[in-house]
């Protein structure tokens, strides 16, 4: 008897678990948080576990068959807006005729199909629900309904569902009680330590304004990012320069805010910027970084910063506070904002010391919290 389970044991242990990602844009990553992820996730991928990831071929031009050992299949949808949810169910469907083992779905948008997807897949699902999308700005009263019921059943019909923040475990823990009174909610964050400080001063050349002590914000232009309010402080703090790297043309918001605010000198509002090298250059040599998100949970560009030993002004709310272990200043107006800059970079004593003190706690919670190493062995462990 004991013979037959020690066989079994090393069957098991020569077979390889399929796992299927789905939802990103795909890799190599070039778009946001969950490419990010999936990225990183690939540098740490076990002996037993194979990873096919599900790409957009609208936003590849050169296709690859794998990458990081992990196989790539190219859709011919968009993998964000209205098609997100027709191309999560097209590489569901494709995840259940290839026998995947497991599915890990990334984003709530294609699980309002997850009731049919159950009933003929046998492997496992897990799905990171990521940041409550139904709650942003951005969307209509219909996409947001749609959006929550989505995600009621990402909560319902997974074996597993993670939260990157614990504001986002605690509200599923809530809000779904009797559905996960006997499911699995992990809390997995990001990572953010793939980031270092560079020093390059033949970028001052194209970037002369940074040669002033700067502070710096980089996101999208949303209104849960709290652009407005930044720009609005910072247009009435004339000797304080702020640079802002986001997608001002994505949107009607994001271009009002830049007619409106690029005629202040200590603003410079810059276009997306897709090199690592310059925007971690950029980040690096700020005085202080600026961050804005209110919504969603652990945010990429947050831990980022942190693992660059910045000194941080976030938004105040759970997600900002349980992601900086309250150890930063937090704001919620302009009058806040200033006030903290005037704390942190003109107090006539101690203004030096308690910038260092913010920076050493961030830079020391980032590699403790947000280290890739730690995230995949925690997405390991769930396979």
């Amino acid at each position: 008897m004991n013979k037959n389970i020690s066989q079994k044991y090393r069957a098991c242990q020569n077979q390889k678990l399929h796992v299927a990602v789905i939802g990103t844009v795909g890799v190599p990553a070039c778009y946001g948080g969950f490419e990010s992820l999936v990225d990183n996730l690939l540098d740490f991928t076990p002996p037993n576990v194979e990873y096919t990831v599900f790409c957009s071929g609208k936003k590849y031009e050169k296709r690859l068959d794998s990458y990081k050992e992990a196989k790539l299949v190219y859709l011919e949808m968009d993998a964000n807006g209205k098609e997100s949810i027709f191309y999560d169910f097209k590489s569901m469907k494709l995840s259940v005729a290839a026998n995947a083992d497991i599915m890990l779905i990334l984003g709530v948008s294609g699980c309002i199909f997850l009731p049919y997807i159950r009933r003929i897949f046998k492997g496992k699902i897990i799905t990171n629900i990521d940041g409550l999308e139904w709650r942003r700005d951005k969307w209509k009263w219909y996409a947001k309904k749609l959006l929550k019921f989505s995600e009621k059943m990402a909560v319902k019909y997974s074996d597993i569902v993670i939260g990157d923040n614990k504001g986002i475990t605690d509200y599923i823990k809530s809000e779904y009680s009797k559905i996960v009174k006997n499911k699995r909610v992990e809390l997995i964050a990001y990572g953010g330590d793939q980031v270092s400080r560079v020093q390059d001063d033949s970028l001052f050349e194209k970037y002369p304004f940074c040669r002033e002590p700067y502070s710096v914000t980089v996101c999208r232009i949303e209104p849960e990012n709290n652009i407005h309010v930044i720009l609005e402080a910072f247009s009435k703090m004339s000797d304080e320069p702020l640079v802002f790297v986001g997608n001002w043309e994505k949107s009607e918001y994001g271009r009002s805010l830049k007619e409106k605010f690029s005629v202040y000198k200590n603003i410079h509002l810059l276009n997306p910027i897709y090199e690592p090298h310059i925007v971690n250059w950029l980040r690096s040599n700020a005085r202080v970084y600026i961050h804005g998100h209110s919504a969603g949970g652990t945010n990429p560009s947050l831990v980022e910063a942190m693992n660059l030993y910045l000194p941080i002004l976030a938004f105040d709310c759970v997600y900002n506070r349980a992601t900086t272990e309250e150890k930063c200043l937090y704001w919620k107006t302009p009058d806040d904002l200033q006030n903290l800059m005037k704390k942190l970079c003109h107090s006539e004593s101690g203004s030096e010391s308690l910038r260092e003190k913010i920076a050493r706690e961030m830079g020391e919670a980032g590699k403790r919290l947000y280290s890739w190493e730690k995230i995949a062995r925690q997405y390991n462990k769930l396979y």
